[in-house]
Order: C-alpha cells, then structure tokens, then sequence
C-alpha cells in the first residue's frame, strides 16, 4: 500500500446502541437574559437507565443547564448521577443542541407535544466512573439523539466504534 493510498483511507464510522435514559425533570427556573440569551435551569428528579447490559436508576440532584439564543437553537449541559443495579455509579455530563423550527420550539417551551422528527436534539455524553467493570465507559466516545417531553427527557445513547 503506497502513502497515498493510505492518506485516500477513510476509517468508517459506525455506532452501537447502549442503554436509554428517561429523566424525569422538574419545571424550568428561568434566570432572565443574560446577553447571551435566556438561562435555563432544569432539575433532574429521577429516572431510569435501560439497556441490553445495564439497567439503573437515575438519581435525584442533577440539572440541566441551558441557554436559548435569540435564533431559538438551546445550548444544554446536563449533570447528573446513575446507580446500576450492581451498585455501580457514573456520572453522566451530557452537553448537546436543541433546535428546529420555531413554532415546534414554542410549542415545547409550553408543554405541548411536539413530533420529534421537528427537533434536531442531539447530545455527546461523557462518562466517569471508579467502577472497573465501567472504565471502558471513560474510553469510549458517545453521541445521543433526544427527545423532550413535557416532564421528561428521553436520551438513546450509543457508543461510536
């Protein structure tokens, strides 16, 4: 193989379905704009974690951390804790983008529902964890699609291989 042929070379990229997240959230505390856009705090009150190789529940404390510009498209940042059902914990940091047509956006900040198919939501959550059996989560990178609910979010996380 010549060096050109190597640098021709593109590496597929392919994902693999890991586990599901429903979230239960709280109402969002509007901080006002900020210049940047509207500020957003969203707390998480539960939910669970469902998969092929793992099940937990999510744990109450966490929060979403948005901001929403002017154009409508939302910045997100969102912490929070999983416990396994092995007793495992990982804190999970997801940071993403929401957008899509204005008028679905309207719709969504007041509750209604809304065909996800309108919303381009998509995250890239990162794992930590002091369990051995979950490093190769801390290895591995991810990306998530989503969707919003009036009291939940629901992400399908799957790992790029």
């Amino acid at each position: 193989m010549t060096s050109a042929t190597i640098a021709d070379a593109k590496p597929s990229l392919q994902t693999e379905f890991v586990f599901r997240l429903s979230i239960d959230i709280a109402a969002p505390v509007s901080v006002g704009e900020t210049g940047l856009g509207v500020r957003r705090q969203i707390a998480i009150m539960g939910g669970e974690l469902r998969g092929p190789n793992m099940r937990g529940k999510i744990l109450p404390g966490g929060a979403d951390f948005q901001i929403i510009r002017p154009n409508g498209l939302i910045d997100l940042v969102a912490r929070y804790v999983v416990e396994l059902d092995d007793g495992a914990l990982i804190y999970i940091e997801n940071t993403g983008i929401r957008t899509g047509p204005r008028e679905a956006l309207e719709r969504l900040t007041r509750g209604e529902a809304v065909d996800p198919d309108l919303i381009y939501f998509r995250t890239v959550p990162k794992f930590e964890t002091g369990s051995d059996k979950y490093c190769w989560m801390m290895q591995t990178l991810f990306v998530a699609t989503a969707q919003r609910h009036q009291a939940q979010v629901v992400i399908d996380v799957y790992k790029v291989l």
